[in-house]
């Protein structure tokens, strides 16, 4: 019994170191701010990205996000888009911010996904403070990790 008590202490500390070196991406993207700025091609005042430097070193390097697939990519595109939240609660629909999309850009099909599919994809991180045609985080070159 002490040897079973003994290895249940051992797996929950390793658990918990392991887990400390997980990044929280969804908590990074966070910490952006966004400021208002005029857009000449509108002619309206639009939110832009103002990533933090923690955020920026973090740019070109592989991360790994788990998301709910929102069926708002164009039927066109190369890319999907995840969210923090179900789509109830996302960017488009409900009360979540800029800051709780993805878009994904995958180097081979992934397949289809389901509406609130909850997935997980590993790719590189690129910032987009310019393009309007584009979310702000986007992950190039990903890999479906699990669905």
């Amino acid at each position: 019994m002490k040897k079973l008590q003994v290895l249940a202490v051992a797996l929950l500390i390793s658990n918990f170191v392991f887990a400390q070196g997980k990044t929280d991406t969804w908590n990074e993207f966070a910490k952006t701010k966004f400021e208002s700025k005029y857009y000449e091609k509108l002619g309206e005042y639009l939110f832009y990205p103002n990533f933090p430097a923690e955020l920026k070193a973090m740019e070109g390097k592989e991360i790994t996000v788990q998301g709910y697939y929102v069926p708002f990519a164009p039927e066109d595109g190369d890319y999907i888009i995840i969210s923090k939240y179900p789509m109830s609660q996302c960017f488009f629909c409900g009360g979540g911010g800029p800051e709780s999309i993805a878009e994904v850009n995958f180097g081979k099909d992934p397949g289809k996904f389901q509406v609130d599919d909850l997935i997980t994809v590993k790719g590189k991180l690129k910032l987009n403070a310019e393009d309007l045609d584009h979310v702000n985080f986007i992950l190039t070159d990903a890999v479906l990790v699990a669905k």
